[in-house]
């Protein structure tokens, strides 16, 4: 699989606080001796140190790139079969990091050869949160509804919710809405209930289940 260089890129800083609402795993970078901030590559492993700089102090963007460089060049260093799609600075095209030459390395993700029961796992649980979100959307109470309304009655199996269209101008909201706005935009007017906060488990499940249940659908913006 190869995924763009901006979007792997995560930065993890010693200074930052945990992420407000969610429990999620968080990578720990080593600490520097002369207390300089240090930056971790998502892969939880590589990192590098910013001489003369601490956490908390203001950076350049020409300083930010060259941090996001240098953790970069250690990656494929440690990696030289792995392929790498980067995005030119000055342009929209993109140049190609070498092609893994093995079949089996063509198999890799960017961090690491995953097994055939990794994918089973990570099958099994995507297909797990694609079934609550079925049975919340069948489900009025789970929905918190006071009328007994649930989404089916609406959209029998997730039908008619273009869940591919979104961001979108949503005309009921009068602004652009994540697919997230317009379930919770539902649940508050036809379904009569309270709006799921942004990490409610509920939110989440539905989502996975609308957008498996349009996955591959055209897009076609204004039409739907």
């Amino acid at each position: 699989m190869r995924l763009s260089y901006p979007f792997l890129l995560a930065l993890s800083l010693t200074a930052a606080p945990a992420a407000l609402g969610n429990d999620l795993p968080r990578h720990n970078v080593p600490d520097s001796k002369d207390g300089n901030l240090v930056v971790g590559l998502c892969d939880g492993e590589t990192s590098v140190e910013v001489k003369g700089v601490k956490p908390g102090e203001p950076m350049t963007r020409k300083q930010g790139q060259a941090i996001a460089d240098a953790l970069m060049k250690e990656w494929q260093r440690k990696h030289p079969d792995g392929g790498w799609l980067a995005a030119e600075a000055t342009g929209g095209s993109a140049s190609q990091v070498p092609e893994p030459q093995s079949p089996a390395s063509a198999q890799f993700q960017t961090y690491g050869a995953f097994t055939e029961r990794d994918k089973e796992i990570w099958k099994e649980s995507t297909e797990r949160l694609v079934a609550e979100g079925k049975r919340i959307f069948h489900d009025a109470k789970a929905l918190g509804g006071t009328i007994a309304i649930s989404c089916d009655m609406c959209h029998p199996d997730g039908s008619n919710t273009h869940a591919e269209t979104y961001p979108k101008f949503q005309t009921q909201l009068g602004r652009v809405a994540l697919l997230r706005d317009m379930i919770n935009w539902c649940i508050e007017n036809p379904v009569r209930g309270k709006p799921f906060p942004d990490d409610d488990p509920r939110l989440k499940a539905l989502e996975a289940y609308m957008l498996a249940q349009r996955k591959g659908a055209v897009l076609d913006y204004g039409k739907h």
